[in-house]
Order: structure tokens, then C-alpha cells, then sequence
């Protein structure tokens, strides 16, 4: 399965995406939810930051505690 994350700044509370830091993996077999939040948060440098996480379907959102940034995390099968 591929997972992918981009993280971008915000402008009134929605997606800018005046910059935008994307990083994407691949793993063989299921991966718990948790797993995958940690490991994408090391990538791109949020480790140890506090996020609001909201489960949206087909994606999940992230938006960091103190910051004008928000992080979508998708996948693939």
C-alpha cells in the first residue's frame, strides 16, 4: 500500500498551498493507522507536535496545535 502526505500552509483557516511538502512510502501488508501518522509526522518534521486528526474517508487530516500548516495523508492500495 502507498501512502502519501502533503503538508501545506493555511490562509483563513483552508489549504493555501502557496508551499506544499509532499513524501509518500510503500509497504508490503496492513499498517495500523497509528503507525502510519507517526511515520509520516518524522518526514516531514512534526514529530512531538500535537495534531488535531480528523478521519475524512479517504483521507486523514492533520492540522498542527500553534501553526498555519495542515497535513492530508492519503493512500493506495
Amino acid at each position: 500500500m502507498k501512502y502519501t502526505i502533503e503538508y501545506t500552509d493555511t490562509y483563513g483557516g483552508e489549504a493555501n498551498y502557496g508551499w506544499v511538502k509532499r513524501e509518500s512510502f510503500e509497504v508490503e501488508g496492513a499498517v495500523s493507522d497509528n503507525i502510519m501518522v507517526r511515520k509520516l509526522k518524522r518526514m516531514i518534521n512534526l514529530s512531538g507536535v500535537n495534531c488535531k486528526r480528523e478521519d475524512l474517508g479517504e483521507m486523514i487530516k492533520l492540522t498542527p496545535q500553534g501553526s498555519n500548516t495542515v497535513a492530508f495523508i492519503t493512500w493506495e492500495s
